[in-house]
């Protein structure tokens, strides 16, 4: 099992990577292969339908999951809007009635009649699904794809995801270095090699380029890049003020929380700090800005918030940066690999949950602590976050979803600072942890899998 630590933190647009990225990233797939297969034959009086299944249709207004299948279609791929007005550009494309693909050629797309929110099935391979077709003139189906946003802005076809043996593609073991797919492997590995997680996930990561410096730097700037965009995240949150978008008129309290604490510094607290970067991050998911998915949307103020506090409250060198964002994929991928980070499939565990358990593993790592005593913060932090839903109110990743992300940090924090101090032997270990998550999220209702049919996003009073 192989995941790279640039697939796991992708710098994209809010406000989530499985509702928002995903759909987008699939969209335009769907328009390359017709690109690519029917540029011949398509004529003006076509038109392409998109329906939405299971968790797609029930929260996809509140995650603007319409909105990204319009952006995908028109030829946008999360990664390149980072320096566009989405508002703008999303105002435009909302009102088209075409697409423009290659060469010129058109075809019909109109939102409200080709785009459907379909709440009564639910593929029965992933709950996140999409159906893409192309109509004739007169209305005969020349051509179908099903797509899957399996969590972290991943996409899997139909095909794909049939064969698939765990929520990713499989790489074969052999061609790296280190091929751990679990935490006692790679607990062992990092022994016997006398190599750090960071050491090892770096070392698998170069593995497969022939120039190993020039693809060492290569790989530090992007880790880098990734870094200066969540930093450039938490300061713009906490420098804007509003409501956000969405209908529940929540207040931004990020930027009033952070001042807060800069007058009364002597009333402040790590908790405190923690929850203002987190938040910071996640109004800026919740607006549809840019965030970095880590490991997704929904939970992306976490890692950011854990890293951020490091390097300002604790002299944390720039340099541990790199260790600490390799460590915490290489969590990352045992947790994806071995159960999901998906909200719709597992609830919130497997989002703010496996988010905190990475986020702990790298702050662990950068402080000092062994293969054992990291591994142990990992499993700590997901142990606590074990059965929680994802219920957000009215579809929308606001409530609970953005002091949950400030809880997540908090935790993390915790979880490194029990691990440290002990010697890295304990009961429960990080595998089996990750396997309760997986059957827990087996167990748990659809109502508590990014639905928003239960729990909180129906306790809600309407004023």
């Amino acid at each position: 099992m192989f995941i790279s630590t640039l697939d796991l933190f992708k710098v994209g647009i809010g406000p989530s990577s499985s509702h928002t990225m995903g759909p987008m990233s699939a969209a335009y797939m769907f328009r390359e292969y017709l690109n690519s297969h029917f540029l011949d034959q398509i004529k003006p009086t076509w038109q392409v339908c998109c329906t939405l299944k299971g968790s797609l249709a029930h929260t996809g207004k509140g995650h603007a999951t319409d909105l990204a299948i319009v952006m995908g279609l028109h030829g946008y791929l999360p990664t390149e809007l980072s320096h566009l007005d989405i508002d703008v550009l999303s105002a435009s494309l909302m009102k088209r009635g075409r697409l423009i693909l290659d060469n010129a050629c058109t075809l019909k797309f109109n939102v409200v009649e080709n785009l459907i929110f379909d709440k009564e099935e639910t593929l029965s391979q992933h709950p996140n699904g999409m159906v893409f077709k192309l109509f004739d003139a007169e209305g005969m189906e020349q051509h179908s794809e099903v797509y899957f946003s399996i969590g972290g802005g991943f996409v899997n076809t139909a095909s794909e995801i049939s064969a698939l043996e765990a929520p990713i593609n499989m790489q074969s073991l052999e061609a790296y270095p280190y091929p751990f797919d679990s935490a006692n492997k790679m607990i062992a590995m990092s022994i016997s090699s006398g190599l750090s997680i960071s050491e090892m996930k770096q070392g698998n990561e170069l593995s497969l380029v022939k120039n190993k410096s020039l693809a060492a730097k290569e790989l530090d700037r992007k880790v880098t890049e990734v870094w200066q965009v969540m930093t450039a995240c938490i300061q713009r949150g906490l420098d804007v003020e509003g409501v956000l978008p969405g209908g529940l008129k929540i207040k931004r309290r990020a930027k009033n929380l952070y001042q807060m604490l800069q007058s009364q510094p002597e009333l402040s607290n790590m908790n405190d700090y923690l929850c203002a970067y987190a938040m910071a991050v996640n109004e800026e998911n919740a607006a549809g800005h840019v965030v970095v998915t880590a490991p997704t949307n929904g939970a992306a103020g976490v890692i950011p918030a854990v890293l951020y506090y490091f390097l300002q409250h604790e002299n944390g060198d720039d340099a541990c940066v790199h260790d600490f964002f390799h460590t915490a994929a290489a969590i990352g991928g045992l947790i994806k690999h071995r159960s999901s980070i998906s909200g719709a499939e597992v609830g919130c565990q497997g989002e703010v949950g496996a988010a905190s358990s990475m986020a702990a593993a790298g702050l662990c790592a950068i402080k000092g602590g062994n293969v054992k005593q990291v591994e142990n913060a990992a499993e700590i932090a997901l142990e606590h976050h074990l059965g929680m839903t994802c219920d957000p109110v009215n579809g929308l990743v606001q409530v609970p979803c953005i002091e949950r992300n400030g809880f997540g940090a908090i935790k993390a924090y915790t979880a490194a600072s029990l691990a440290l101090r002990g010697s890295g032997e304990h009961f429960m270990s990080l595998d089996n942890c990750i396997e309760a998550m997986k059957q827990t999220g087996l167990e748990m209702s659809i109502k508590y899998k990014e639905t928003s049919l239960g729990g909180l996003a129906l306790s809600h009073t309407e004023c």
